[in-house]
């Protein structure tokens, strides 16, 4: 065999490791094979060979993810009584988590992490969340919106090789209600809709400038990403116009869409992300998956020249990269932006603390442990509970490094750390959505901080918090 022959072979292995084509195979050979940042360029199959492999081995990979979730958390619907998301969805309630058999959360409270960690009793929901198909990736929308857009505009969401994995119970309601810094007295202004480019002028023009009018068009404007545009390497049944902006920061908050860091390689290591909600980003001073980007400018210019296609200049340059003229353009869409506000929260004064007569006891006692037994002020600080810092809670403390579903499940590193305003809105939790309910990052951080909460005080923060 000679040596062009052996590069080609390493050169297609590599190629078919990158786009999921061999799945699990990335685990076997990492070994011998040099990681590499940079995806194949050159397609080693045909579009409608890709669509075939891919669409076979869909219902497999799915069902490997369900019976992750399934084994990690209880997924059924438990509403919380007399409290909704801002547009009346039922917020979840209860820990849901599922504990190694024969512990209980009182146990582990009383363990310490080299106890914890030596036994394997790390609940496996406290683990790294993977992308439904790690080794693939790629944006990924909710059903519900993917079917609201393509009744909208025509455009079709869907991939072909994956769905969305996490029950709607656990996201954020849809759609989301808009609130503006500039027009307080409108209260919600969506009306009830999603916006995109088929209704954004009838519902802004006369509340907004015009150049926030011009960054809203563009944020519903769609351009080619990695798994949606016009060549054969993309995951959409047909050539795709793209995405856009409020895809999955849907009416600038959230529908829990998820993807890929774009920053970390090799491709087993890279974080799921549930995607923030944009509420709020005027006082936020760190932005992007790894929160390297300092203003919301860098953030709206990065995610289309690089984020919408893994960090790979190479592969956007191929696929359509869209970019934005700075000082005309970033900056419409940076303005509007900027005047998304947090939802009301009546029970809070001008200092984001809670007004005595309007709050019950389990809420003023939650209040009491969050800023001083919980440890939670210290990094989210009122009152829009938040530092603008990134702390590293080294979980990788509790567990040994293990590969779940392609995902390396190891340290996270450092996290921003995101404003609990709203945070009733925005389900679920942490950077990468393992955590589904409030109740559940309570125990979490109950572990990581090492607090020894008891039952009651763990319910009384989560009490606070839904006032927030």
């Amino acid at each position: 065999m000679t040596r062009i022959t052996v590069l080609l072979l390493q050169f297609s292995f590599a190629a078919l490791i990158a786009v999921g084509a061999v799945p699990g195979l990335h685990e076997i050979i990492a070994q011998d094979t040099p990681p590499n940042s940079y995806a194949p360029v050159v397609a080693t199959e045909s579009f409608e060979q890709t669509v075939q492999r891919m669409s076979q081995a869909k219902p497999k990979i799915m069902q490997r993810q369900l019976n992750l979730l399934e084994k990690r958390y209880d997924l059924g619907k438990k509403a919380a009584e007399n409290v909704t998301m801002s547009r009346g969805k039922a917020v979840q309630k209860g820990v849901r988590v599922r504990l190694p058999e024969g512990v209980t959360w009182e146990d582990l409270s009383k363990m310490s992490v080299a106890e914890i960690h030596n036994k394997a009793l790390w609940p496996k929901g406290f683990l790294p969340l993977p992308h439904p198909n790690h080794p693939e990736g790629g944006m990924l929308f909710p059903k519900f919106h993917i079917d609201e857009i393509k009744k909208q505009e025509g455009r079709d969401l869907t991939r072909f090789d994956l769905d969305y994995d996490i029950p709607d119970h656990f996201l954020p309601e849809f759609p989301p209600a808009i609130y503006l810094t500039t027009r307080p007295d409108l209260g919600d202004v969506s009306k009830g809709k999603v916006i995109t480019n088929q209704n954004y002028f009838e519902l802004f023009n006369g509340i907004l400038n015009p150049k926030q009018i011009e960054g809203v068009r563009l944020l519903v404007t769609p351009f080619a990403q990695q798994q949606f545009n016009h060549t054969s390497d993309r995951r959409s049944l047909k050539p795709h116009i793209g995405v856009t902006c409020f895809d999955c920061h849907v009416n600038g908050h959230t529908n829990a869409a998820t993807h890929l860091v774009g920053d970390i390689r090799p491709q087993q290591f890279r974080h799921r992300i549930d995607v923030p909600s944009l509420r709020g980003v005027n006082i936020q001073r760190l932005f992007g998956s790894q929160r390297a980007l300092k203003t919301i400018e860098d953030f709206t210019e990065f995610e289309q020249r690089a984020a919408y296609f893994d960090g790979d200049p190479v592969i956007a340059a191929k696929k359509g990269v869209n970019v934005l003229e700075r000082a005309t353009q970033v900056h419409a869409m940076a303005e509007f932006e900027a005047i998304l506000d947090f939802p009301p929260a009546p029970k809070l004064d001008l200092f984001g603390k809670l007004i005595p007569e309007k709050a019950t006891e389990a809420e003023l006692r939650g209040e009491k442990i969050f800023f001083g037994k919980g440890k939670c002020a210290v990094c989210h600080s009122a009152p829009f509970y938040t530092d603008n810092l990134m702390h590293n809670l080294k979980t990788e403390r509790f567990f040994k490094p293990q590969m779940v579903n392609g995902r390396m499940a190891s340290a996270d590193g450092p996290i921003k750390t995101f404003p609990l305003r709203g945070i009733k809105d925005s389900p679920p939790y942490l950077h990468d959505g393992r955590l589904l309910t409030l109740a559940d990052t309570v125990e979490f951080f109950n572990l990581v901080l090492e607090l020894k909460l008891t039952s009651q005080e763990k319910d009384d923060l989560v009490a606070f918090m839904l006032c927030l």
